[in-house]
Parts: structure tokens; sequence; C-alpha cells
């Protein structure tokens, strides 16, 4: 039997996933890492800089990563209840 192909008409290309680097703050789950993002915004009101953090899990099929190693992760369907996101490269390891 032949292999299934999806028509050409009617398809739309997948756009460009989301990809973000942070810092792997937790590795104690099971092929799952939390990843801290941290993003610089001027206040609102004050204008003054501030560092805003957000804490994503992230999918670590090898459990490669550890806790301190700054890592590249992209979006992806979900995993779980909260993993939207997979770990694509370790950037650089924990000292």
């Amino acid at each position: 039997m032949a292999a299934l192909q999806r028509p050409e008409k009617g398809v739309l290309p997948r756009g460009a996933r989301k990809t973000r680097v942070g810092v792997v703050v937790s590795d104690k789950m099971q092929k799952t890492v939390v990843v801290a993002i941290e993003r610089r915004m001027a206040h609102p009101v004050y204008g003054k800089m501030v560092t805003r953090t957000k804490r994503l899990k992230a999918h670590d099929e090898q459990n490669a990563a550890k806790a301190g190693d700054t890592v590249r992760i992209a979006e992806t369907r979900p995993l779980s209840k909260d993993k939207r996101w997979r770990v694509v490269e370790i950037l650089e390891r924990a000292r």
C-alpha cells in the first residue's frame, strides 16, 4: 500500500516555533526540567528597568540537562498539563 500523502491544496505551512534561552532551575522530575526565562522591561509607570522571570516546564527526553545549565527550548505541542516546551540544546553546562 502506498504511503498516504496530504493534498497540497489547503495545507498551510507551519510557522516558525518560538524559542527561548533560559537556565534550568530544577531537574527533579523524570524527563522534565524547569527553565527560568528572564526578560527585562521598562516599568509601565516609573520607566525603571525591571526583571521579570517566568518558569516553564520543558521536555528533556535524555535527562541530559542539570540544574544550572543554560538551555535553548522550543515550543511544541502540549505534552502534559503544564509542558508545552522541549529542550533543543544545552548551550552551557553548570560549573
